[in-house]
Parts: C-alpha cells; sequence; structure tokens
C-alpha cells in the first residue's frame, strides 16, 4: 500500500538526493507495525540492486530508520537522528539520544553540548568532520528524559549496523547510558571510566556527556584525561 511521504522522509530523500544517490534500495524496514515499506525502491539499474560504497549503506540504513515506528519515540519526533561524519572515521562517539535542537534538525549534537564536543574533538587534534557521531536511540525522548529499555532494543539494530559498516578504531561511550548500553553493565558512570572495553571488538573508551561538563565543570579534567587516553589509544592502533 502506498502513501504519501511524510515531511521527515521527503528530507531524508533529499538529503540522499543532494549526496549523488540516484537509487536507493532498501529492505523491508524493521518493526514498522506490520506496513509495508514507505519509499518502495524503483527499477533497480544494477543487477543485485545493493548499494555499493560505504556511503550508500550507510545511506540505506538510515533511509530505513526514517521510516521506523518499532518504539513509541516515532510519534512525537521531527526527525530521525541518524548519526553524522565521516563513514571511514577512526574514531566513533556514541551519546545517548537526540535533544530539541537535533531532533529541530535532525543531526546529533549540534546544540551548546554538541558545541563543546566539537571543542573537546579539536582538542584531540581532529575535525568533527573527521570522527563519527551517532547515538543509542534516533529519536529524542520526551522532555529530554533516559530511554526506556524497550526503546533501547528498538533502536539497537541501527546502532550495531552503524559500527559494523563504519569499523572505527576506537569507540568513546558518552555518558551513562550510552556506556550502560553498550558495555551491558548497571555500575555507574564513574566507575567504568579509566579502562578499556571491547564492543564488538572495538576498544571503547567511557567519559562524561558533554552536557554533563556543561552543569558541572569538575567533570572537565577527567574527561580531558579520558580523551588523552583516547588520542594515544589511536595514534597506537594507526602505527
Amino acid at each position: 500500500m502506498n502513501r504519501a511521504l511524510t515531511q521527515s522522509e521527503r528530507q531524508w530523500l533529499e538529503y540522499f538526493r543532494d549526496l549523488g544517490f540516484v537509487d536507493l534500495y532498501l529492505p523491508a524496514a524493521a518493526g514498522t507495525r506490520g506496513e509495508e515499506p514507505v519509499i518502495e525502491a524503483p527499477e533497480p539499474r544494477v543487477a543485485s540492486g545493493v548499494p555499493g560504497s560505504l556511503s550508500e549503506k550507510l545511506a540505506a540504513v538510515a533511509a530505513e530508520a526514517a521510516q521506523c515506528t518499532a518504539c513509541k519515540l516515532s510519534d512525537g519526533r521531527q526527525h530521525v537522528v541518524f548519526g553524522s561524519g565521516n563513514p571511514s572515521a577512526d574514531l566513533m562517539f556514541i551519546g545517548e539520544g537526540p535533544g530539541a535542537e537535533e531532533d529541530r534538525q535532525g543531526l546529533p549534537f549540534v546544540g551548546p553540548a554538541g558545541a563543546l564536543l566539537t571543542r573537546i574533538i579539536k582538542a584531540i587534534d581532529l575535525e568533527r568532520d573527521q570522527v563519527y557521531i551517532a547515538n543509542i536511540v534516533k529519536c529524542r525522548p520526551p522532555g529530554n528524559r533516559n530511554p526506556e529499555p524497550d526503546e533501547v532494543a528498538a533502536c539497537s539494530g541501527y546502532l550495531k549496523r552503524q559500527i559494523d559498516l563504519i569499523q572505527p578504531r576506537v569507540i568513546v561511550a558518552l555518558g551513562r547510558v550510552a556506556a550502560q548500553t553498550l558495555l551491558g553493565r548497571k555500575a555507574p558512570l564513574g566507575r567504568m571510566r579509566g579502562e578499556w572495553y571491547d564492543v564488538c571488538g572495538i576498544p571503547t573508551r567511557v567519559t562524561y556527556h558533554p552536557a554533563a561538563l556543561l552543569r558541572n565543570a569538575t567533570y572537565k579534567r577527567p574527561t580531558w584525561e579520558d580523551m588523552q587516553a583516547v588520542r594515544d589509544r589511536l595514534a597506537e592502533e594507526s602505527s
């Protein structure tokens, strides 16, 4: 059954068009409450109909996420905030979920916390467009509350596919929710800091969310210590 595209879906299609994608080949979207895919693939121009480049593969997953109605967060969103950055990034940041400004723009970490994250990235001699930034959930929880377990579970497949495609050398978990979700632990963030973990075979470090630094300046020093460790690990992984 066909229906008109939503504003969010049209914006995603325009975004992919601006990137130069003419055809977009999508599997049936998971978790659409029994509905058929909203965006139907055009007639394939290649035999397999499978996106080839890394950017195309990420774009296909993003388009699938843009249709997702697998949890209640889809009811109140303006945009699905899939992720942004370099698909071949050595460093991937994973936060909790989008806030109001991120929901409005459809991009992660664009508010005050995002500006601070940009400065943190520069402090380890990288530019924001050299890393990849994503969140545990792709839609904004109401009132910026913590995402609930069913919401995290509904988005977990998208995040796993992002990690599998990008294959960064290092992951940084920003904040308690991201750390507990990625590590499968319920410990306080302060207790999880200072160690290296394995997430999907990738070295992972835990640090404070930039929003926490804006509220409490005492977190700045430990965050800088964490990021120095990340910078050093990146240098080791690249040598």
